[in-house]
């Protein structure tokens, strides 16, 4: 079985649904075609629909010279022949993360070429029973549920967040993850004090400030008010830019640190990971370089005993690829998931209609050859963006 072509197509809600209403922008989504009729599909969040037109496409594209023609074996194989193609770029960035939704397309031509499911094919469910988180059996994938507000700081958006967490909870969802962002350190405290009382000391707690902080203080007394609400991570307190602040506020606070959302390659994990303290990473499965490097990841984290649990703010084509690696990861108790019902996306919904259900707050093993999600013609027709 050979790559017979590429293709890109673009789908997105339109400028009438804002995105802090949870609309879906002008995402660039990719086809892997081959000459056995079998495609593979993926997304590209987070880079310029045209620049990923002018890349992906025929022969005399970038990664055209580089993958049509080329038979379809292992697909670490097929990421080195990109990867190799950039020794004398910078590897990193938007190319970077082309080639991880390219990789993640080969590996559900992969899946389906050998009929398993590509949890199957990265090394199966690798979570021992005691070694799993206490809520998730081994059999399930369990998603933590994004809030973000139609608007930022003050009582207006703790109360939304508040009320969505609740709407949410009621369907069954276990974890949450509540985004005071553009606000006051009280904002922070109070937001996650008020959704913690709400939720009650059972389910999951998560808080993502959004790169809010420029100084270490303020950030040690903000960790310091949330330390008594069982808080499985704070996320992304400092710009990623440099690890020194992440690694100062790790040795003062009990609270795992999170990053990971824009991060390309192994790289800037380990990095993250050794000098930052951080002891939570969040690789997207197509920003980080695919599910290629997204393996590599979890087994770095794994020898530095932390925790690896995939980003996810944009659609379930990408997160169906988290849930395959969330399958095989020993150290993945949860992947990020922003649930359409609480968000005015009408793109949204369907594409997570299409995606793997949750049921009872948890997502079954997929058992589908490949990735396992299939794009509706419908959606295509009503939301295709030219």
């Amino acid at each position: 079985m050979k790559i017979e072509a590429l293709e890109v197509f673009v789908i997105g809600d339109g400028p009438q649904i804002d995105p802090d209403k949870g609309g879906i922008e002008p995402l660039a989504c990719v086809r892997v075609h081959t000459d056995a009729g079998l495609t593979g599909l993926a997304e590209v969040f987070r880079v310029p629909p045209g620049v990923v037109q002018a890349t992906v496409g025929g022969r005399e594209t970038h990664f055209g010279r580089q993958l049509i023609g080329q038979e379809v074996t292992h697909p670490e194989r097929l990421w080195q022949v990109m990867w190799d193609a950039f020794i004398h770029t910078n590897r990193r960035g938007w190319e970077i993360i082309i080639l991880g939704a390219l990789d993640v397309a080969i590996w559900d031509l992969y899946g389906q070429s050998l009929g398993q499911p590509v949890w199957q094919l990265l090394g199966g469910v690798q979570r021992g029973p005691f070694q799993t988180h206490a809520d998730t059996p081994q059999t399930y994938v369990t998603p933590y549920c994004t809030l973000v507000s139609d608007t930022w700081g003050g009582d207006a958006m703790i109360a939304q967040q508040a009320a969505r967490a609740e709407q949410l909870a009621a369907l069954g969802y276990r974890a949450f993850k509540v985004e005071p962002m553009m606000s006051t350190p009280r904002d922070v405290v109070e937001m996650a004090r008020t959704v913690r009382k709400l939720l009650g000391p059972k389910l999951t707690l998560m808080v993502d400030v959004g790169y809010l902080f420029n100084d270490v203080p303020t950030a040690v007394r903000v960790c310091r008010e949330l330390e008594d609400l069982d808080i499985f991570f704070f996320e992304t307190p400092f710009p990623v830019d440099a690890p020194g602040p992440y690694a100062q506020l790790a040795a003062k606070t009990s609270i795992p640190l999170a990053m990971g959302e824009h991060g390309v390659t192994r790289w800037e994990f380990l990095d993250m990971m050794e000098r930052g303290g951080v002891s939570v990473v969040q690789p997207y499965m197509t920003t980080c370089g695919g599910l290629t490097e997204a393996k590599r990841i979890v087994e770095l984290a794994q020898a530095r005993g932390a925790l690896v649990c995939p980003g996810n703010w944009s659609t379930q084509i990408l997160g169906s690829a988290s849930v395959h690696l969330a399958a095989w990861s020993p150290i993945t108790p949860f992947i990020e998931f922003a649930p359409a019902e609480v968000f005015e996306s009408p793109l949204r919904q369907g594409l997570q209609d299409a995606g793997f259900p949750v049921r009872d707050g948890r997502i079954a093993l997929p058992t589908k050859p490949g990735i396992g999600y299939v794009l509706p013609e419908e959606i295509l027709r009503d939301f295709r963006m030219e």
